[in-house]
């Protein structure tokens, strides 16, 4: 297992608008999750296409082809798997990467399988090198082989499997090797969410948990959950809460905003870590530019969790650009934070100087 993935999870999921679910998360999603195609909401393409290969699959009467799902955690990668097993009406069996950490692991779910089940594997890119290998004979011929013994005497047994669907889910799909990549028969990449299709999450959630919310109210929520279900459905609850002991129920655009600002969640989506980055960069650095290591220093974060916890939202955003000298804040960094940038200083022929003599 790789630490530093861990920490990053760890330190992802202890955010209110952190991507990745904790247990809170999991159970409430089992809930919200919509049930097919027709309830899914965002994704048109990915739904488009997806629609289309489960639909002649069934008309053949033949196991759908295998699914690679890519894109940022909290984007329905786990709930379109299950609405595959759904739409295909077969029973769905869920592991992940890191729990395969040997080729029997693998051999011992494959073996498992029933005719046309779905095996939904999540992180599959970080999935061992053996069991990787054993997974492309599995995925093509529907079949493993099981070595038997060690050394010279060593003997494969060729372990026949009933056809299945193998869905993929990953963050990192550039992680993946290409003999794997390849053997997945239609591959989507999940988007993130537009405002107007986070106001319809909401408005579905809400009526799910029966919470009273306004148009306004939605739209103040949909509008910092970083274009991401996983998180507008958090920040649902959590206004819930303060809707409920402060007010009356009934969850509004003042609402909505009194309860975020609570949570230290601005109208940008930006958290204490995030604007603490960007504090940091613009008020001790200037702007920048500056090393990633004096940076997490300066905030008192790890290297790590700066790196891959705050910048990704930070540059998707246009605030912090990642360059060869170093991080550097834009000008939409300055407005954000409501600071003025310091003018550059020239040199005797009007032209900046780069060196500030």
């Amino acid at each position: 297992m790789n630490w530093d993935d861990t920490t990053d999870a760890e330190a992802a999921a202890e955010r209110l608008v952190g991507a990745a679910a904790d247990g809170e998360d999991q159970a409430v999603e089992a809930a919200l999750r919509p049930k097919d195609l027709g309830e899914f909401i965002g994704q048109e393409k990915v739904r488009e296409q997806l629609d289309l290969v489960l639909r002649a699959a069934r008309a053949r009467g033949a196991t759908a082809d295998h699914v690679l799902l890519s894109g940022a955690p909290g984007l329905g990668k786990t709930t379109l798997s299950m609405i595959i097993a759904a739409e295909m009406e077969a029973p769905i069996r869920i592991t992940s990467g890191p729990a395969i950490q040997h080729a029997g692991d693998l051999a011992a779910i494959l073996s498992s399988l029933q005719e046309g089940e779905v095996l939904f594997l999540d992180e599959i890119h970080r999935m061992s090198r053996p069991a990787e290998e054993m997974l492309y004979m599995a995925m093509e011929d529907f079949r493993v082989d099981v070595i038997v013994g060690k050394g010279p005497g060593a003997t494969a047994i060729p372990l026949e499997l009933p056809p299945f669907t193998l869905v993929g889910a990953t963050t990192r799909a550039g992680l993946l090797p290409p003999p794997l990549r390849d053997r997945f028969g239609f591959t989507a990449h999940m988007e993130f969410y537009g405002p107007a299709e986070l106001e319809r999450v909401i408005h579905r959630s809400a009526g799910l948990l029966d919470v009273e919310i306004d148009p306004t109210g939605a739209a103040e929520i949909a509008g910092r959950s970083r274009g991401t279900p996983r998180i507008a459905n958090r920040l649902l609850r959590r206004v819930r809460d303060y809707a409920q002991v402060k007010a009356d129920g009934l969850i509004t655009q003042e609402i909505a905003a009194a309860a975020l600002a609570v949570y230290e969640v601005d109208a940008r989506g930006l958290d204490r870590l995030d604007r603490g980055v960007l504090e940091a960069l613009l008020k001790l650095f200037g702007g920048g530019p500056v090393g990633l290591s004096t940076l997490a220093v300066a905030v008192g974060e790890e290297r790590e969790t700066v790196e891959e916890v705050a910048e990704p939202f930070l540059v998707r955003e246009g605030l912090l650009a990642r360059t060869p000298r170093g991080r550097v804040a834009t000008p939409a960094a300055w407005a954000h934070l409501g600071l003025t940038p310091p003018r550059p200083q020239s040199s005797g022929n009007g032209q900046p100087d780069l060196f500030g003599a």
